[in-house]
């Protein structure tokens, strides 16, 4: 060894490590993510970066035109899924979640859950749980500890204004809309704060490319 020491360019440390910080961000969204940004990090890193957001920013103008259809979109899920609430526990589940957390009944309205063997209102339905709506529809009594899991039943044979004193009559979707307009503030800094983070990581790959090309151009 001559003892010399190289004083081309190097690639700063600082950009190196806000790179590996900013991939293992990348890395808890999933290991397919994560496989693709493993390619994006040796071939075309800030190219990459600029495609996701280009494509976010896509997405977020195709959610606005098409608000409708995702509208439809989401009726049809919750739809499928009331058909299937005894059929499988986790779509149970998430149905009395998303019932509770928005204060709803079905996708527009108790009426839905006729489209559940077990609670649908026809004479030949058998079923304890007969003209009845799940527990998750029930407004809570802050005072009760114990949730009264038979709350629903047969209250869609009474009218709809004594419904209201039992269940939560508004449907999901809607609820859902008013969710997202009380809280466009917080979604919209979400979602430009995700792109503010993308555009830095772009701009620190870019400088990283630059170093790397400087230190490629020194040998």
């Amino acid at each position: 060894m001559s003892g010399k020491h190289y004083k081309g360019p190097e690639v700063s440390c600082c950009i190196k490590y806000f790179i590996f910080g900013f991939n293992v961000i990348f890395w808890l969204l999933g290991l397919t993510f994560l496989g693709v940004g493993l390619w994006a990090w040796s071939e075309k890193f800030s190219v990459f970066l600029g495609i996701i957001f280009f494509l976010e920013l896509t997405a977020g103008v195709l959610a606005f035109v098409f608000k409708d259809w995702i509208k439809d979109q989401l009726q049809f899920f919750i739809n499928n899924n009331i058909r299937a609430y005894r059929d499988d526990i986790d779509l149970q589940n998430l149905i009395d979640f998303t019932q509770e957390y928005w204060q709803c009944c079905g996708a527009f309205g108790a009426d839905d859950w006729n489209l559940n063997i077990y609670f649908n209102c026809t004479d030949s339905n058998a079923s304890r749980e007969r003209c009845g709506v799940p527990f998750s529809c029930c407004t809570k009594d802050p005072a009760e500890d114990v949730i009264n899991t038979q709350c629903g039943y047969d209250v869609r044979q009474k009218p709809e204004l004594d419904q209201q004193e039992t269940i939560h009559t508004k449907g999901c979707v809607p609820q859902f809309e008013k969710w997202l307009q009380d809280n466009l503030t917080i979604v919209a800094g979400v979602f430009i704060g995700i792109a503010l983070l993308q555009i830095f990581g772009i701009c620190l790959a870019q400088n990283l490319v630059s170093d790397i090309e400087a230190v490629r151009a020194s040998w």
